[in-house]
This record gives C-alpha cells, structure tokens and sequence, in this order.
C-alpha cells in the first residue's frame, strides 16, 4: 500500500430541516390549533482514530465529505429525522490542521479517540412553539441552521518511542532489521528507504518499544535537498534519538564528523524541540573495520565531533549487519525509556508550582 501521510480534505455537516407551520384541521374540530413540527438536527462529522489504519490513502483521492441534512418537520406535530451522523477514520498519530490558518484544530495519539470535525445544524422551530394566549394561530416557523463546514488538513505522524536518524546509507535499515522484525529494503545506493518504517523491538516477553526509520537527510534536506525534511515530522513524537554515522564510508573523500555535524544543523532548522530530544550516536560499520583499528578510529571520531559540535553524547559502536553491539542498545533503550516513563508519572503524581500557577492563571 502506498504511504500517504497527508491530505486535505473538505467537511461540512448537515444542515437542520426547516420548521413548518401547519394547522390542525379535522371535522368537528373547527379551532384545532398550531400543530407544525420542528425540523431534524443534521448530521455532523467525526473523526476516530483506529489502528488497523497506517496511511491517509483514503482521503487522497476522496476529499469531499458530507453529513445528510435533518428532515423538514410537518403537521400533525410531526418532527423532521435527524440526519445521520458520518465517522471518518484515521490511523493514531493523525493531527488535524486548518487549511487556511494551518492552526492545530485536534490531535488523535490514542487509538478510539474520537473528535467532533463539524456539527450538524439545529433543526428549525415549527409554529407550534409560537403559540400563546394572545396569538392562538401563530404563522410564524424558522428555518434550520447550516452545517459546520471547514477545509482541513490532515498530517499522520507515526507513533514511536525511538527514531533512526542519518545520512542514506548509514545503515538505519539494517540495524532495524537487526533488532526488529521489520523487513525495509536494504541496498548498496542511497536512498532506499522512500516512506517510513516501523518496528516491534522486544527485549524480553513483556517488554517492547517502537522504532521509527525515516528516509536519509543530507546536507541541504532544509532547502529541499534529496527527499527533504518532510519526514522528520514523523519523529516529533519519539522520546530518543539514535543518530547512525556511517564510520567506513565507501567514498575516501567522506568525512563521517562533518557529515554527522551537517545532519544536526538539519535538524535544529526544523525543529529547535525535535534536536532538542536526547539524541545518540551509533557508530556503524564496525564490520568493515580490522578489529585492531577500530578502537583508534572511534576514538578520533568522537574527539574531532565533540570538537566540532560541542555535543556530548552516549555512544556504542555498532555493526547493523552483522548484529555486533545491537542487543546492548536495544537494552539501554528500553531502561531509558521505562525510567523517562517513572519520571513522568512522578510529575503527574507531584506537579511543579510551575503547572499550579499555569492552571490557576487560566482559571
């Protein structure tokens, strides 16, 4: 299935059946009264997450989606159906956008969450609710409301716990691959991976973590350069960063500390809080490297990158292909990330005076 990951889509909700003024008329009644009805409420729109879904394809090619209007009320106190509701469903991690101002409209992180997109419009008043003591025959009925309708954005971005970032060819695939049963295509050029990936890392029976492989950056992806950097957007949800630096580059003229200065500048052009994130270093390859030199060589990369970048980082050696190194990240991922899980209940549990002041401001 092709990977979509956004689409803009027009909503409008159903609007609400008219109200009608209708008199009761039967033999032997000669003043039976008022007796219109009120119009039905029309329909509205939602939108549910489900996670059977991973991909916005549905909404490429159908954009226009629309809620049927209430029915009109009649006599006979009769009241106009409802129109029905209609439920449009979205993979988890779909944000919703206004098209025209591209502010944050609703966001659906859960699976069974669900938002309402447009709401259908009242139903309008029959003359029955006009009547009174002074005005025992009221002419007088409204109209139903209009529908809600917008023009919207939809952007997934997949639900991770860690995310691979690197030049292509830096060995993303291979090491998911290694450590997941995700099977992204793995070759000898750049840019293999063209959407996307995710995998199932699990340590042990009951514990697990998700892994996110985006396509390679290179330098210029914040100008448009190679595929760009729209899809970083699907790593703003991780909780870590793994940064794969390619130390055995098949070009001689390579050089892996400059390439992984270029991939942060990348990152930090994007998104300030994404490069913010705990970012580190996996130095691939080892595979290619004699054993005698690998010590050397990973030593004089940290120092010139440390020297470079000012950034200070964990780091392991790594060899994708081969698995060496591999379990041992898998294993200090899934403590860091079970501790950041502690800490953050903790605060939930014990909220700063920061978040007391931020609630009592707004109330």
């Amino acid at each position: 299935m092709k990977f979509i990951d956004e689409a803009k889509i027009y909503v409008k909700a159903g609007d609400g059946g008219n109200g009608v003024a209708s008199f009761r008329r039967e033999k032997y009644i000669p003043l039976g009264g008022p007796d219109g009805g009120d119009g039905g409420r029309g329909g509205s729109v939602y939108l549910l997450a489900d996670r059977n879904l991973n991909t916005l394809v549905e909404y490429r090619y159908t954009r226009k989606f629309l809620a049927p209007r209430g029915e009109n009320g009649r006599g006979a106190d009769c009241y106009g159906a409802a129109g029905e509701d209609i439920t449009l469903r979205v993979p988890v991690g779909t944000v919703v956008y206004d098209a025209h101002t591209d502010a944050p409209l609703a966001d659906l992180p859960r699976d069974g969450m669900k938002v309402l997109l447009a709401k259908g419009g009242k139903g309008g008043l029959g003359n029955l609710h006009f009547k009174s003591s002074v005005n025992r025959a009221p002419r007088r009925c409204t109209p139903g409301e209009a529908g809600e309708e917008f023009d919207l954005r939809l952007e997934l971005k997949v639900l991770a716990d860690v995310g691979l970032l690197g030049l292509p060819n830096a060995g993303k695939s291979a090491f998911i691959r290694a450590v997941s049963a995700a099977r992204p295509k793995v070759a000898d050029y750049p840019f293999t991976t063209l959407h996307p990936n995710l995998g199932v890392v699990r340590v042990d029976e009951n514990r697990a973590f998700v892994i996110a492989d985006v396509p390679g950056l290179i330098e210029g992806a914040a100008d448009g350069a190679g595929l760009g950097i729209r899809f970083l957007k699907h790593l703003q949800r991780t909780r870590v960063l793994l940064h794969l630096v390619d130390l055995a580059p098949f070009d001689p003229e390579a050089d892996p500390v400059k390439d992984a200065a270029s991939i942060v500048r990348e990152l930090e052009k994007y998104d300030p809080e994404l490069a913010a994130k705990p970012r580190w270093l996996l130095l691939n390859k080892l595979d290619l490297i004699p054993e005698e030199e690998r010590a050397g060589r990973i030593e004089a990369f940290l120092f010139a990158y440390r020297a470079a970048s000012g950034f200070d980082s964990q780091h392991f050696a790594i060899s994708a292909i081969s698995g060496e190194g591999c379990r041992e990240v898998t294993f200090r991922l899934m403590e860091t990330l079970e501790n950041q899980a502690d800490e953050a209940e903790k605060r939930e549990e014990n909220p700063t005076g920061r978040q007391f002041a931020a609630e009592e401001g707004s109330g």
